[in-house]
């Protein structure tokens, strides 16, 4: 029986989902973990992670986490032969990166214990 057309989308956004999220991942540990960063190496590494990338189609992504992944690869790609110090595009990469994470983990852990409506029943 073959997959419904809905099936197949679905099953491609996941999969560019998850090369997006694989880039980003490399990348981050890359910037990281490095003790000698160098422009050379860094395009080397932009270049072993777009292999990947490319080879799944890019889709239409509406959710804004995933908006901002996709947009926060695409600036790294657009740091691929920059003349910029390699030290403030680590710098620049990661805060955004951070700041990606406390966006997800902002909309994930919420803390109730300040909200009013949990006591009113004790009145």
């Amino acid at each position: 029986m073959a997959a419904s057309q809905k099936a197949v989308n679905n099953a491609n956004r996941l999969r560019y989902i998850r090369a997006l999220e694989r880039f980003h991942k490399s990348m981050v540990s890359y910037l990281s973990n490095t003790q000698e960063l160098s422009h050379e190496g860094f395009n080397k590494k932009i270049d072993n992670a777009l292999k990947l990338l490319n080879r799944t189609e890019e889709i239409q992504i509406y959710k804004g986490e995933l908006q901002d992944l996709q947009n926060l690869v695409k600036k790294i790609i657009s740091y691929k032969d920059s003349d910029e110090d390699i030290d403030n595009i680590k710098e620049e990469l990661l805060y955004s990166s951070n700041q990606l994470d406390k966006s997800k983990n902002a909309k994930r852990y919420k803390k109730d214990k300040h909200t009013n409506s949990k006591f009113d029943d004790w009145d």
